[in-house]
């Protein structure tokens, strides 16, 4: 957990001369705790500490309706923030643990919005969901999850493109496998197998489902190299016409999955790192993500690391091999915080994404980008001029 290292007692007489001039005016995630021994602590963030506490803990106003807590408050517990990222998640986990049962409503969270291709069902389909069921090792299961999207819509409109590649069922009836049913539009149009009137085996629909899955397991992988396998095996045949016609089957799927968010996969497959500048100088938060749960985040310090005989990639090397295969929390509430950072705009910070290893050299790379001074908007040259890097980052 992202502790709240920092703490003050309050006591109003003497509020103007040593606690509010202490307070850093910088982001942090504040929790005010009451004088009262039952009361509910109040927990804040803020862009501001200083500035926001004068305005909760200052002078009363009795002309005034603003909600001041000077009357309330005993002490704070703090801690600053070098990202929205890292307050979101601080804030996440700390109303978690003090009010669990209206932090979602706080933080206004709903689960991710997921792709569900509902295995257990005899004609399975796929859907957009927020429900992600897990077992005992909190693995998801009931069926093949895709995602995390940024909300319903775009899932399901990326559900309708990606549907149209395939034969499977998008109606929500029980499946009766009666001949005398009339179908419906897709299947009248040849895009449905038709299991509702027998238009097809059982073996013959689950063959289609089982094309799906791999679908969005391989992110359109499998379909592509099948295409292409036959569009080469076409060619060589000297069959051009057909193997014009798989290669429009190509650019189709290419428009398919053209703006597809790289965060998209199976959620079992979201393997990645979240790298946010953090509050102490010099200093790169790292968030794991494994199989779309954030594991514990650590610090990196640059400015230790020069006096130490490793280098950053070893540290990196041994903080993801070292970590465990699972990680605990809500898979829904993790992808949601994911999600909203990655789809925020603009978005602070960088992601990368294990494939077959971890890109290192990109992740050192991105971290000297993180750490290099930024760019006051409002700095004009005196001069006219080459660009200079005085700190040597490249």
């Amino acid at each position: 957990m992202l502790e709240l290292d920092r703490g003050l007692e309050f006591v109003a007489l003497r509020a103007e001369e040593d606690f509010f001039p202490v307070l850093p005016p910088h982001p942090a995630v504040c929790l005010i705790e009451a004088r009262e021994v039952n009361a509910e602590p109040f927990l804040i963030r803020t862009q501001n500490l200083q500035r926001r506490l004068q305005r909760l803990l200052g002078p009363v106003d009795p002309a005034s309706k603003r909600l001041n807590l000077s009357d309330f408050a005993r002490d704070i517990r703090y801690r600053l923030t070098g990202s929205p990222f890292e307050q979101t998640l601080t804030y996440y986990q700390h109303a978690k643990e003090l009010f669990p049962t209206r932090y979602r409503d706080l933080m206004r969270l709903h689960p991710a919005a997921v792709l569900k291709v509902n295995l257990r069902n005899a004609y399975p389909r796929c859907y957009v969901t927020r429900r992600i069921p897990v077992d005992e090792a909190g693995v998801p299961m009931g069926g093949a999850y895709y995602g995390p999207f940024a909300s319903r819509r775009p899932a399901q409109a990326f559900a309708e493109r990606v549907l149209d590649l395939f034969k499977v069922r998008r109606c929500q009836i029980k499946i009766r496998r009666d001949p005398t049913f009339p179908g419906c539009l897709y299947s009248e149009m040849k895009m449905c197998l038709a299991p509702c009137f027998a238009g097809c085996t059982k073996e013959e629909y689950d063959v289609e489902v089982q094309r799906l899955v791999q679908f969005l397991e391989t992110s359109g992988g499998s379909m592509r190299s099948t295409i292409e396998e036959e569009r080469e095996k076409a060619s060589d045949q000297l069959d051009f016409e057909r193997a014009a016609a798989l290669h429009k089957k190509v650019e189709k799927l290419d428009e398919v999955l053209r703006g597809q968010p790289e965060l998209t996969r199976r959620i079992q497959d979201l393997d990645a790192v979240i790298l946010q500048r953090a509050a102490e100088d010099q200093t790169i938060g790292v968030y794991g993500v494994r199989g779309g749960r954030l594991a514990e985040p650590f610090f990196l310090r640059f400015a230790e690391i020069a006096s130490q005989p490793r280098s950053a990639e070893q540290i990196f090397r041994e903080q993801f091999e070292s970590e465990s295969a699972t990680t605990k929390g809500d898979l829904g509430e993790h992808l949601w915080l994911v999600a909203r950072w990655f789809y925020s705009n603009p978005r602070e910070g960088e992601i990368f994404f294990r494939e077959k290893d971890w890109p290192y050299r990109r992740i050192l790379r991105a971290c000297s980008r993180l750490l290099a001074p930024k760019a006051s908007a409002e700095a004009k040259p005196e001069t006219q001029g080459p660009a200079t890097n005085p700190e040597g980052v490249s």
